[in-house]
């Protein structure tokens, strides 16, 4: 894109992750920086770094990984594009999934395993503390409480700044609350998929900042002739950007994180921020889809 971006980000507001992280709400998420299938190297290292590098220009200060995401490569160019980290920067990563290979996962959540996954983390992101450290997923295998305590126990230690959860439910995010404060929540949400709707409502009543993934799926709803290709095209803008602008109106906790792998559509998905949808185009897109 040709036209000046740079600071673009900074115009989606801001939102205080744990009451005293603040960051602009709309983020990148680094998983699409990896290989085919979230796995090994990227196909073009140098435009991976250079991805990571446009994310600061653009004024993004919220970048969203994993440790499972290559395994460890999302991390590693991470630290290596980026640290040290600009004042104000927040990297978030999370642990308890592992890979066996393209697009295959497990959850691990025996608290020595967390333990050991933020110690790496650490490490590649060239950190002393990480400032908000997730629970990809909650093993069934092993006691909730036990997963949540050791997040507990790396926060106390000073390893782990704020606590993050991914993909709960309501019920979970409280029973987690029992034992540690929960700053986030990451779930599938988009405008074609409003499943985390009670979670989102959730967040939103009790301040904890909402970053769903995948959040410019479209589907259906964005085929040529639709409601959402004709707002599109009255606003001179992308579907994707429609879907951006979209949950940056549904909510002040919404942290949307578009990830891709090239600097131009980085750019087109950031200039999202900037996208303005008026109340009557806001709610024919929430009416398209019933939770």
């Amino acid at each position: 894109m040709s036209t000046d971006l740079t600071g673009i980000a900074t115009q989606s507001g801001t939102f205080s992750i744990g009451g005293d992280m603040p960051v602009h709400r709309l983020g990148f998420g680094a998983m699409r920086i990896t290989g085919p299938g979230i796995w090994g190297e990227p196909k073009d290292p140098i435009e991976a770094r250079a991805v990571l590098k446009r994310t600061i220009e653009l004024g993004i200060d919220f970048i969203d990984t994993a440790d499972s995401y290559g395994p460890e490569v999302s991390e590693r160019l991470i630290g290596e594009a980026l640290a040290p980290y600009s004042s104000g920067a927040v990297i978030a990563t999370k642990a308890g999934l592992t890979r066996q290979g393209p697009d295959r996962w497990l959850p691990v959540g025996r608290p020595e395993y967390i333990r050991q996954c933020v110690e790496l983390s650490l490490r590649r992101l060239k950190m002393e503390t990480i400032p908000l450290y997730q629970l990809h997923r909650i093993d069934a295998k092993v006691p909730a409480e036990e997963q949540f305590g050791v997040l507990k126990d790396l926060q106390a230690e000073g390893k782990v700044r704020h606590v993050g959860l991914s993909e709960v439910s309501v019920q979970e995010i409280e029973l987690a609350r029992k034992t540690v404060p929960i700053a986030t929540v990451q779930n599938l949400y988009n405008l074609s998929n409003r499943q985390s709707e009670a979670v989102l409502d959730y967040c939103d009543q009790e301040n904890i900042g909402f970053i769903p993934w995948f959040p410019v799926a479209a589907g259906e709803l964005a085929r040529p002739g639709s409601i959402l290709d004709g707002i599109a095209k009255k606003l001179n803008a992308s579907v994707a950007q429609i879907a951006l602008a979209w949950l940056l109106k549904r909510s002040p906790v919404m942290l949307p994180i578009p990830g891709t792998s090239l600097v131009n559509h980085l750019e087109e998905n950031t200039a999202a921020a900037a996208l303005q949808l008026c109340d009557t185009d806001y709610h024919e897109l929430s009416n398209l889809v019933k939770a």
